[in-house]
């Protein structure tokens, strides 16, 4: 596919020990020829981890993309009425994410990134890391598989003895999956074994 032209909408919620594996597949974006622009959630701007401070990862964003973070709601809101976004993706998608998502809760940049793309009717594509992804957040999941518009990375369980209830996508296949959004499929197979 020609990304040339394309606008990609890349919005990471608080999985930190996920950001390290993203990066590269932001740069992928960028490479392929599109305008990538950067959303994240309040704990990137706010939270320095083990996995790095926010502001390494506020300065790896803007110098891959060398365009400027949206992480307010009032920054995305205009994303809507714009138009400016292709595809949105979420990569990661957080648990917390997943459910505010699914039940239409908009408390932050990137839950309003995605509000204004199923408002104009384009692609959101989820790469969710959750630890609680077949527990309680099974029903947000299940939610969002049927909801128009939403497509999924292809993800399985990362750690099914210690951590049964975990599921991360395919960080690798975001691309790939945005790709097939874009022309309103779902990239397949949707479940796959995932080895960490």
């Amino acid at each position: 596919m020609n990304w040339n032209g394309i606008t990609v909408g890349y919005a990471l919620s608080g999985s930190h020990c996920t950001f390290a594996e993203v990066m590269p597949e932001i740069k992928r974006f960028v490479d392929a020829g599109a305008n990538v622009v950067p959303i994240v959630s309040n704990t990137l701007i706010t939270t320095d981890t083990r996995f790095g401070t926010a502001k390494e990862w506020q300065e790896q964003l803007t110098g891959i993309t060398g365009n400027e973070i949206i992480s307010t709601i009032v920054q995305a809101e205009p994303l809507g009425p714009s138009k400016l976004l292709d595809v949105l993706t979420i990569a990661p998608c957080t648990g917390n994410t997943t459910s505010r998502l699914a039940n239409a809760i908009t408390d932050s940049a990137v839950l309003m990134a995605a509000k204004a793309q199923m408002r104009n009717g384009r692609p959101v594509v989820l790469a969710i890391s959750t630890n609680d992804g077949l527990g309680l957040n099974a029903a947000n999941i299940a939610k969002l598989l049927v909801a128009k518009h939403i497509y999924f990375v292809p993800f399985g369980q990362d750690n099914p003895i210690q951590k049964p209830n975990s599921l991360v996508a395919r960080m690798d296949l975001v691309l790939e999956a945005c790709e097939a959004a874009l022309q309103g499929k779902q990239l397949q197979p949707l479940l796959i074994e995932r080895h960490s």
